[in-house]
């Protein structure tokens, strides 16, 4: 691990060993599916899963970023968003943490095409983000910072002057992320416990930072609602069991945070990962610490209501969670599970209440894998 924080989410466990056999071998072209990143400091792969009907997952294929990712075992980039799709579901991005570079590939249903691998102008990619043709990286090594670039028909076109430095070295971002309207860029701060909001200039660089702190301890990743709340992911004070929380916020015109909802508790340990409906009516909270999920009903001005039980599935003891995701469709939540090398499924019902459907094997626990996204 890189960051040395009282909030760091998991501590380091032995590498295993990935395989490479695909369980299947039919076409998936025309499939929905699922992505995982290895992030392996050898070769860095992305994994595709083809989804069924039902939300199960069957392994089909491996494809190689052309980069090198950090390597390491339980959550080595501590971050969201290191695997993310498009918003028109046409591109797959992914970070290479190990060579400091951006590969994106051309989406076919489970099927990739590389397509570009730039350099960030940076060290140690964590999260990427997109919005129309633009996509920002959040670099944590270093001086710690972002940077834009055009997309254009697949390939990146680094943005003249849009790199933009965080608050100190190390700062530790968790988490880049567009607003809706395209207008503000997030990124969290885990060694400072701050969010930064950047407006989005119409050359594509970015104003000026703007900080506002976090109104609870351990702020690790946030992401947009539809309707343009932030909700950001706190993991809680250190040492307090089960202390997770969940805050909403509002962007205002000067770039400063308005809270909306301050840390609601999650009931549960090291929320470090959220994921929103489609339709922007639902959150769901990562956490890694007891391996399941809390869930939240988002109103429309972006209050957070707590669904009745809070804690609304669970994946198997010690499957520690570390990244979720949403089908485009809003159907499956599907969380990244490093104790025991799965991704678990669960179905959204109408009620915002999860349905577990079991997991997809096929990766190896406490490997170093990184990143989950589903079209």
């Amino acid at each position: 691990m890189k960051m040395h924080m009282s909030h760091v989410c998991l501590a380091a466990l032995p590498l295993g060993v990935l395989s490479s056999t695909p369980l299947i071998a039919d076409d998936g072209a025309q499939a929905k599916a699922a992505f995982v990143m290895t992030n392996s400091a050898e070769k860095n792969e992305v994994l595709s899963f083809v989804r069924t009907e039902d939300g199960s997952l069957q392994e089909f294929r491996h494809f190689g970023t052309g980069g090198r990712g950090s390597g390491g075992t339980t959550d080595p980039l501590q971050s969201q968003g290191a695997l993310t799709i498009s918003q028109d579901n046409a591109w797959l991005f992914a970070v290479n943490a190990g060579s400091g570079e951006l590969s994106v590939f051309r989406m076919h249903g489970a099927d990739l095409e590389l397509a570009d691998r730039e350099s960030v102008d940076g060290s140690e990619p964590v999260s990427v983000a997109q919005s129309g043709n633009l996509v920002y990286v959040a670099n944590a090594g270093g001086t710690s910072n972002v940077v834009g670039f055009w997309l254009r028909n697949g390939h990146l076109e680094e943005i003249q002057h849009s790199t933009r430095f965080l608050s100190t070295t190390g700062a530790g971002p968790g988490s880049v992320a567009f607003s809706p309207n395209g207008k503000w860029l997030a990124v969290v701060e885990k060694a400072t416990n701050s969010i930064d909001i950047f407006a989005v200039q119409t050359d594509g660089t970015l104003s000026q930072r703007v900080s506002t702190p976090s109104a609870g301890p351990g702020a690790f990743a946030a992401q947009f609602a539809q309707n343009g709340p932030l909700l950001v992911s706190e993991t809680g004070p250190s040492g307090v069991p089960n202390s997770s929380a969940i805050s909403s916020y509002a962007v205002q015109a000067d770039g400063t945070l308005k809270v909306i909802s301050a840390s609601l508790p999650t009931l549960a340990a090291a929320n470090c990962w959220n994921a929103i409906t489609p339709d922007g009516r639902f959150v769901y909270t990562g956490n890694s610490g007891s391996s399941n999920a809390s869930g939240y009903a988002i109103g429309a001005d972006g209050t957070l209501t707590p669904l009745p039980g809070t804690i609304v599935g669970s994946n198997p003891a010690a499957a520690i969670n570390i990244d979720m995701n949403i089908s485009a469709d809003g159907k499956f939540l599907y969380t990244l599970n490093t104790g025991n090398g799965t991704v678990g499924i669960f179905a959204i019902q109408k009620d915002g209440t999860l349905v577990g459907l079991g997991d997809a094997q096929g990766l190896s626990a406490k490997a170093g894998f990184q990143g989950i996204a589903a079209n």
